[in-house]
Formats: structure tokens, C-alpha cells, sequence
């Protein structure tokens, strides 16, 4: 009887995801229905993922590629998949292949990871994939991500270099305790418009990725994302029902 409670409390978790973006969407002067939500379901059963997809929702991520080649063809093929984080370049391959549905990679750190990605569309023959090149605005060692400082050149090298891959906007990630989240966010807005200077990119169409659920509502900017990452355990790295996290995107 336990999981159709964990079940459950994963669609009302996302319910109450939806609540607090419509409400930090009109307190910005935002349209609510211009923000994305993308459920994360790293280490989470199918099951439970079917339960959210069965209640409407569509647009799912996940973070390792065994796991997500594994329940990606259990499920629909109208999903709209994500894979967020850091993708190893030799991993590239089997994950277009295994899932056919996948919308976007939110990691592309390197060139070597954006030239495999754009090798392995090609061959495969898919369409365009729609990436976003991961920033280290927190400035961790242990952190994936190009330095702010070289963040134009990498997506300068993608756009030219990479024609099968479309470049979409930036991410990050920052400390799990949140208190780098002015900085993270501050840091990630002025990359973006760097590129966007640089490029002749209408910011509006050039997403950010940033945030947990501990902070993505201080963000007075969230008018700026397009879309919002629900996230299914905990920045302990404990799983707790009671507290889901979130990023924003």
C-alpha cells in the first residue's frame, strides 16, 4: 500500500509546484503559461512516473543515462524527455538512441560533449536537439560547467560548429545550501546577456536554468525563464516526501 501514497504525493507535490509558479509569475508581471514545468524523476519508478503522466503531465528529465535508457521506453512516447547535468561524451550516443523523445540535454559543458552530441544526431538522423551550455557560477571544483568567463566562446563554437544541435539558453547549478543564489543567479543573467549581445539573440528566447525550491521565488527576474524543474528528492541527496526541490529554468 506504500507506493500509491509516494504516487499520490507526486502529482499533489507537482499541483503545488504549479501554484507557487502562476503566483511568483504574477507577482513578476510574467504569463504564467509561458513557464515550462519539468518533472524530474531521477531514481523515482516508473510507476510513479506513469502516476504524474496519467494526471496530465508531459514534459519529464533525468540525470543518468543507464537509468534513464532503461524507463524511457516503458513509458509513452508523447513525453517531452530531459536529460539535466553533466553527460559523459562516450554515453552520448546510447542515450539518443535509447530514447527517440528526448527534447532537450541541459549540460553541455565542453566541446568535446557538444561535438559527440552533434555526431550522434547525425547519425541517427534525428532533428535539431535543443541544448543549454552549463555555466559554474558557483565557482566549485566539484561543479560541471564552463567558467563564466568562457561561456560566449563555447556557445559561439556550438551555434558554428554544431549544426545538428540548436542552442536554447544556459544553466547552472549552484550550492546545495543556497548561499549563492544572488550570485548565482546575477552571474548566470549577465552571461546571458553577453551572448546575447554578442550573438544578436532576442534575450526572451535564450532560456536560464538556476535555482532549487528553497529559492527559485526570491528571484524577482522569473519573468526571464521559460520553464521550471521540479525535482524529487532532496539537496541533502536524502529523499524526503515532505520537501520536494525545484529549479528554474
Amino acid at each position: 500500500m506504500a507506493a500509491p501514497a509516494v504516487e499520490s504525493f507526486a502529482v499533489a507535490a507537482l499541483r503545488s509546484v504549479m501554484v507557487r509558479v502562476r503566483q511568483a509569475a504574477e507577482r513578476s508581471g510574467a504569463r504564467a503559461e509561458n513557464v515550462r514545468v519539468v518533472a524530474v524523476s531521477k531514481t523515482k519508478p516508473v510507476s510513479l512516473i506513469r502516476d504524474v503522466y496519467d494526471a496530465g503531465h508531459r514534459c519529464f528529465g533525468e540525470n543518468y543515462v543507464q537509468e534513464f535508457v532503461e524507463k524511457a521506453p516503458q513509458l509513452p512516447e508523447d513525453i517531452e524527455w530531459h536529460f539535466v547535468g553533466h553527460l559523459q561524451s562516450n554515453k552520448a550516443k546510447t542515450l539518443l538512441s535509447a530514447v527517440p523523445n528526448l527534447a532537450m540535454v541541459e549540460g553541455v559543458d565542453n566541446e568535446k560533449i557538444a561535438n559527440h552530441l552533434d555526431h550522434a544526431v547525425s547519425s541517427l538522423g534525428r532533428n535539431p536537439l535543443k541544448v543549454l551550455v552549463q555555466v559554474n557560477t558557483s565557482g566549485e571544483v566539484s561543479k560541471s560547467g564552463v567558467e563564466p568567463a568562457n561561456c560566449l566562446e563555447l556557445v559561439k563554437y556550438v551555434k558554428s560548429r554544431c549544426p545538428n544541435l540548436e542552442f536554447s539558453g544556459l544553466m547552472t547549478i549552484g550550492m546545495p545550501d543556497y548561499t549563492s543564489t544572488p550570485a548565482n543567479f546575477q552571474t548566470l543573467s549577465n552571461c546571458r546577456t553577453e551572448v546575447c549581445k554578442a550573438l544578436g539573440i532576442n534575450e526572451g528566447q535564450c532560456e536560464l536554468s538556476m535555482g532549487m525550491s528553497g529559492d527559485f521565488e526570491q528571484a524577482d527576474c522569473i519573468k526571464s525563464f521559460l520553464s521550471i524543474h521540479v525535482i524529487y528528492m532532496r539537496c541533502s541527496q536524502k529523499y524526503c516526501s515532505c520537501n520536494p526541490c525545484f529549479s528554474i529554468s
